[in-house]
């Protein structure tokens, strides 16, 4: 019987890119912490715009989160508005 490899991982630096992209030493799990927390955070706030995909990257003390919705103006909102509210 051969070894069951989930799609995701089969794929992964071929055609797929990962979620996270930032690199650390001894506070790697307080980071994957917090970026599961900004997740789940995320998705149930922006439930509505209908969000496929959240990617992180992380430089130094900054994070850029990258949001792909089918419904961009629902996470933008009128002049930016909502966006800042989730800064």
């Amino acid at each position: 019987m051969g070894q069951k490899v989930h799609p995701k991982g089969f794929r992964l630096g071929v055609i797929e890119n990962w979620d996270s992209r930032w690199f650390a030493r001894r506070e790697y799990a307080d980071l994957l912490h917090e970026d599961i927390k900004v997740r789940n955070f995320l998705k149930k706030r922006l439930y509505h715009a209908g969000v496929s995909k959240i990617e992180i990257e992380r430089a130094a003390n900054k994070a850029k989160m990258n949001i792909h919705t089918a419904r961009p103006g629902i996470v933008i909102g009128k002049k930016g508005a909502e966006i800042e509210k989730l800064k």
